[in-house]
């Protein structure tokens, strides 16, 4: 992988994408920790769609800072569920609104199972 940064700095964006609590207590309340100075939403969705290609074509980020299709096949679910939202909403909505919507729910769950699935530990050969 070329830019394991970039790898590891996706992870931390699919963590805020699948906590709530974290999302509430940073992005809505501003309850910044010593680790955390700044955050909201804006921040994952400029990585995602702006900042990569990874919610327009994220086959083209495997081996530049995703390892496998399935790696591509998960973040790629997630931004197209953050885009269904988009297109439905708009992008003009605050954080909070955007948590509070039905659709979120899927944000959670498809941020979940990326995240899990690139931090889970890889199998070693015996």
């Amino acid at each position: 992988m070329k830019y394991p940064e970039m790898y590891e700095e996706l992870i931390g964006y699919l963590d805020d994408l699948r906590n709530k609590d974290y999302q509430i207590a940073v992005w809505v309340n501003k309850n910044f920790t010593s680790d955390v100075q700044f955050d909201e939403l804006d921040n994952s969705i400029h990585f995602l769609f702006d900042d990569t290609q990874l919610a327009t074509d994220p086959n083209s980020c495997i081996g530049w800072f995703l390892k496998n299709e399935i790696e591509a096949e998960l973040v790629g679910i997630l931004c197209l569920e953050l885009d269904t939202i988009f297109k439905k909403y708009g992008t003009e909505l605050t954080d909070e609104e955007y948590i509070n919507l039905p659709e979120w729910k899927n944000v959670l769950d498809a941020a979940d199972k990326a995240y899990r699935s690139m931090t889970k530990p890889e199998k070693q050969m015996p």
